[in-house]
């Protein structure tokens, strides 16, 4: 049975870690359903907004060939 040799380097390179402070960083546990409701709800009237620019560009479209058909 061989034994190796275990060296240790210097370790006064390697840089200190600190451990975090308890208190610095406090997340809760529980969910707020209003929070969710306000987020929904924003997420509802940011789609509605892009359904109805999609739509302006739609007719926008269909009135412009319309109109170069015409003549």
């Amino acid at each position: 049975m061989s034994a190796e040799k275990i060296e240790i380097s210097k370790t006064d390179n390697i840089p200190h870690v600190q451990t975090p402070i308890s208190g610095e960083e406090v997340i809760s546990k529980r969910v707020d359903i209003n929070d969710l409701l306000a987020r929904a709800r924003k997420k509802s009237k940011h789609e509605q907004f892009v359904n109805l620019i999609f739509l302006g560009v739609f007719v926008s479209l269909v009135l412009v060939t319309g109109i170069i058909l015409s003549f």
